[in-house]
């Protein structure tokens, strides 16, 4: 069973002959507050005591990671308050810091089943923050809709060894993608889980795939991630009916007459 924040790397997939290979850059660390400014609506999400995974605002109050990435090792969703958001965290600084309210891991995710072909598939979460992050501090990250596109993409993430500081891929390659799944030749590590696979077609990038795994194809390591638009539309559906609710009225008759008093009811989280 993997734990928190290690990508699985038994996944093995049969694919069909690639593309030829297209040249990708190095990883490159972003060492300062500067270097990393366009990039701090991606953090590390700390996950209690047991790791970190990497994961992105996708709106004030949303982060997109991988649903592997919120269960313990037992196949148990983790408690929203043992996780904290730390965006843009560079050097032990953060832009900003959140706690988290909610997790929804996507239903069609099955911790007990290891990181197969249809987990891979499913391999995505959404986390809602106690409090959101105004926009005029971080300018959340958009999905792309549709297939992610051909050509080269990019890569931002934490990961062994740059816990504590972003790294990005400026250019890696989309090898190949069948069945909602996307193989891809960029350099991903433990602590990459979640880590968001950028489009650049259209200005600002966009999050076309979410890092799920790691895995050989002819001797060479491949990164695997999956299709977003539908998982992540299914995923807020489930977050707004699964969200927790405070201050219901909940009324006690008392015997001998009608008097009543009122208390908050709290309705947790699925599978929390």
């Amino acid at each position: 069973m993997m734990r928190f924040g290690f990508i699985a790397t038994a996944l093995c997939l049969v694919l069909s002959t690639l593309p030829a290979q297209a040249q990708s850059s190095k990883l490159r660390a972003l060492d300062t507050q500067n270097e990393a400014a366009v990039w701090q609506a991606v953090g590390r999400l700390n996950i209690s005591r047991s790791g970190f995974c990497t994961g992105t605002l996708i709106a004030p109050d949303l982060v997109l990671t991988a649903a592997h990435c919120v269960y313990n090792n037992a196949g148990e969703l983790a408690r929203a308050d043992n996780i904290v958001f730390e965006a843009g965290l560079t050097h032990g600084k953060a832009a900003a810091v959140r706690k988290v309210a909610q997790i929804e891991a996507h239903e069609g995710y099955d911790p007990k089943r290891g990181l197969n072909m249809d987990n891979v598939r499913h391999d995505v979460a959404l986390v809602r923050l106690e409090k959101p992050i105004p926009t005029h501090e971080l300018d959340p990250f958009v999905v792309h809709q549709g297939n992610v596109p051909g050509g080269p993409v990019s890569v931002v993430s934490y990961g062994r060894g740059r816990s504590d500081m972003l790294s990005r891929q400026k250019q890696c390659q989309v090898l190949d993608q069948r069945d909602r799944i996307v193989v891809l030749d960029c350099d991903v590590t433990f602590g990459s889980s979640g880590a968001p696979v950028f489009t650049h077609l259209n200005g600002r990038g966009r999050i076309a795939a979410v890092i799920s795994g790691i895995g050989k194809h002819r001797g060479k390591k491949v990164a695997f991630g999956m299709t977003l638009p539908v998982l992540v539309s299914e995923l807020k559906r489930q977050m707004r009916a699964n969200k927790p609710q405070f201050g219901v009225k909940m009324r006690r008759v008392t015997i001998g007459g009608n008097k009543s008093s009122s208390s908050a009811k709290f309705v947790p989280a699925k599978g929390s």
